[in-house]
Parts: C-alpha cells; sequence; structure tokens
C-alpha cells in the first residue's frame, strides 16, 4: 500500500484520517493498561500475597522495558512508526488478557514484562506521532482531546467492574480478557481501516542527544523519578493500610477518569493560554503539596477520605503533563521527534527501574518518607520548570539562551 502523505489526509474520509487514527489508539490503550492497574493491587495481594518489597520488585521489572525504549530507534529502521504502535498495542492486548493465567509471583513478573514492552514502546511511538501529524497551533488542545477520549473509553470498563465485580462475581480472569479482548479488535479495526501516512519531515534513525534538549531531558528524568511513586505506593497504599476492595479502588479510578474528561480539554486550553512554564509550574506546586498530605497520613494518622481525595487530586496534576509534550514541539527540529521521544523515555525510565524496588524497602520501614521524597522530587522538577522560557523556540530552549534573531534596532 502506497503511504499517503500527511497533506493528502485531509481529503480521506473522517474515518480515515490520522488525526482519527491517533483517537483510535487513545481509546484501545487504556482499556488494556488501565484495566491492569486498576486489578492490580488487589490481584497480587489476594493471589501472590506481595507485600511492599514484592510490588516494588514488580514495578522494577516493569520499567525495565520503559528503560531500554531507546531500541525503538532500531526497530524504526525497519518497520514504520504507524506499524510499530498497533503491533506493540496488540502485544498489551495478548499480555493482559492472560495476566491470570500466571498466579505467582514469578508468573506475575514474566506477563508484567511483555505487557510492558508493549505499553512502553507503544507509548514511546505514539508521542512521536503526535506531534508530528499535529500542527503547533492546535497541538495542545487536540492532545487535551486525546486524554479525555481514553478517559471516556476507560469509564465505561470501570463502570461494568464497579457495579457487576460483586453482583456477577466477576473473575479476574474475566475481566482481563475482556478488556484485553477488546484492544485487539480495535487494533485489527486500525490496521484495516486506515492507510499509512507519511509525516512531511523524514525522522532520523539514529540515536541523538542534543545539548539544546538538556531541560527537558531533566524534566522528563524528574518526572519518571517522581511518577513511580504515585504509580507503585499510592494506589497499594489505598489496599494495604485502608483495606479497599476491587470495586472500592475501581471506583477511585471511575473518578480519576471522569475528571480527565472534563479537564483534559481544560488543560489543554490552559496550556495553549498560559504556556508551559506557567502551567507546568502550577501543576509542580500542587503535587509538592499533595505528597506532603500523603506523608501526613502515616505521620498524623489522618484517614481514609483524605487519602482518597488526594489520590484523585493526584492524578488530575499528572494530566498536565500534556505541557512537557507541546514543549518538546515547539524547540524541537522536525526531524529530531522521533529519535528524541525514544531517548526521552530512556531517561523517564532511568530512576524508574531502581526506585521501586529501593523505595519497596524504605516502605516496610517508613512509608511517610517515600512520600516525603515524593515531594522533594516534585520541588526539583518546580526549580526546573521555572527554566522554561515564556516563548520557548529552537534557540530559545531555556531562559538562558538568547534569541538567534534580535529585534531591529
Amino acid at each position: 500500500m502506497t503511504p499517503v502523505p500527511l497533506h493528502e489526509a485531509r481529503a480521506l474520509p473522517i474515518w480515515r484520517r490520522p488525526r482519527t487514527l491517533l483517537f483510535m489508539m487513545a481509546i484501545a490503550m487504556p482499556l488494556s493498561f488501565a484495566t491492569w492497574s486498576a486489578l492490580l493491587n488487589n490481584f497480587v495481594i489476594e493471589v501472590a500475597d506481595f507485600d511492599g518489597g514484592d510490588i516494588g520488585w514488580l514495578h522494577t521489572v516493569r520499567e525495565i522495558p520503559g528503560f531500554l525504549a531507546i531500541g525503538v530507534i532500531l526497530v524504526i529502521m525497519v518497520m514504520r512508526e504507524q506499524v510499530l504502535a498497533l503491533l506493540s498495542l496488540a502485544l498489551l492486548g495478548v499480555a493482559t488478557a492472560v495476566t491470570a493465567w500466571f498466579p505467582t509471583m514469578g508468573g506475575i513478573l514474566f506477563i508484567t514484562l511483555f505487557s510492558s514492552i508493549g505499553f512502553h514502546y507503544y507509548e514511546t511511538v505514539n508521542q512521536s506521532l503526535q506531534l508530528q501529524w499535529l500542527r503547533k497551533e492546535v497541538a495542545p488542545q487536540v492532545l487535551g482531546w486525546l486524554i479525555a477520549a481514553g478517559s471516556g473509553a476507560t469509564l465505561v470498563a470501570y463502570v461494568l467492574i464497579v457495579m457487576l465485580w460483586e453482583s456477577l462475581g466477576l473473575s479476574y480472569n474475566t475481566v482481563y480478557m475482556a478488556s484485553g479482548g477488546v484492544t485487539l479488535l480495535i487494533v485489527g479495526y486500525c490496521a484495516l481501516a486506515f492507510p499509512q501516512f507519511e509525516s512531511p519531515n523524514p525522522q532520523v534513525k539514529k540515536f541523538i542527544l542534543r545539548k539544546r534538549y538538556w531541560l527537558y531531558y531533566a524534566l522528563q528524568f524528574m518526572s519518571g523519578a517522581r511518577r513511580q511513586i504515585f504509580v507503585v505506593f499510592a494506589g497499594f497504599m489505598m489496599v494495604e493500610r485502608f483495606g479497599f476492595e476491587v470495586h472500592e479502588v475501581t471506583a477511585l479510578y471511575l473518578i480519576n477518569l471522569v475528571a480527565n474528561m472534563v479537564i483534559g480539554p481544560v488543560f489543554g486550553r490552559a496550556v495553549f493560554k498560559f504556556g508551559e512554564r506557567n502551567t507546568l509550574t502550577f501543576e509542580y506546586i500542587g503535587l509538592v503539596v499533595v505528597f506532603l498530605l500523603y506523608g501526613g497520613i502515616y505521620w498524623f494518622g489522618w484517614g481514609v477520605l483524605l487519602a482518597s481525595i488526594l489520590y484523585v487530586v493526584d492524578h488530575m496534576f499528572f494530566a498536565m503533563a500534556l505541557a512537557l509534550k507541546t514543549y518538546f514541539q515547539k524547540i524541537a527540529d522536525p526531524g529530531d521527534i522521533a529519535p528524541t521521544a525514544a531517548v526521552a523515555f530512556t531517561i523517564n525510565h532511568i530512576a524508574a527501574v531502581f526506585l521501586p524496588a529501593g523505595l519497596g524497602f524504605l516502605w516496610l520501614v517508613s512509608p511517610g518518607s517515600v512520600f516525603f521524597l515524593a515531594a522533594g522530587m516534585a520541588a526539583t522538577s518546580l526549580c526546573l520548570a521555572l527554566l522554561i522560557p515564556r516563548h520557548p523556540e529552537p534557540g530559545n530552549e531555556t531562559i538562558f539562551c538568547r534569541m538567534q534573531a534580535a529585534p531591529a534596532e
């Protein structure tokens, strides 16, 4: 099939356009990944008797493919990014579908590794395609709508879990099979319905690490380190400390989804109106406060209501990370997007490989200290965000840079 240039794709029916494909993939991914995440803590505790150390090791294994996301550069030498995105989604769907078939520590680690390869390679390529296919002037708004679309699709799955888990006596295997199967159906549709799209700027297919992107790399590193504490330990806390059951944990995810459906487009407009610097500054100040309050749950014995509120607010702040994508889009050479997306994912996961296991042991001694450390990471991210200029572009990547084109005298 002859690839369709991006400028010609506007003449295609709406159900075959690049933006529609982005929305379909945005729907397919969280159906598997978010459902897997919602059931994970209950599944590993009930089936494999995990403790804090075990869950730390699980997430360390889960993040190894993210650390190795730089391998995407090698894959796209022989495979189109669009094809790789769909194959990665298919791998995620299959791995999610069979998760309950491996109810031991070793089995869970094994299937988690394959699931994570699909997730991280998809996320790497998907970010690249988004930034290549979306115009800079509309990217923040569309990225916000993509967040809302993924949340809306997953909302249906979570409503079903909350309503039917107890009444129908659903099993982990049933839910995992259903969510992974639907992802595979969407992938099949995308493979058949959409042509291959040709981006206007050929991508550099080699490893690149540019000095002028240093602030973007630093923000990615801190984002990966900070996010791990939320992903690994916030949900685990709800089950271990407060005894949340599957339908109760899923209810929290459900609230998060509704919030993202509403605030995703709002955050997109906020980035467009206030800029990446102001948006990220607001996010990181909020996260410092949230993580300190998390610590207070252990230090001062605060209750489940506050913990639940913090869990939702925490998740909402992370949706503002789309500003990091648009910051890079504005400063990047068009041909650098694919290889830099791979490099950035690897940088994002450097801390993710060792933090979960290390902090899992700290969790056994002092859970509050884990969240205090996260607050420090959020504060570091805040300092870095303040280095973003108001109008980032090539040659003006940080506040230390001088504009290449000086105004006329």
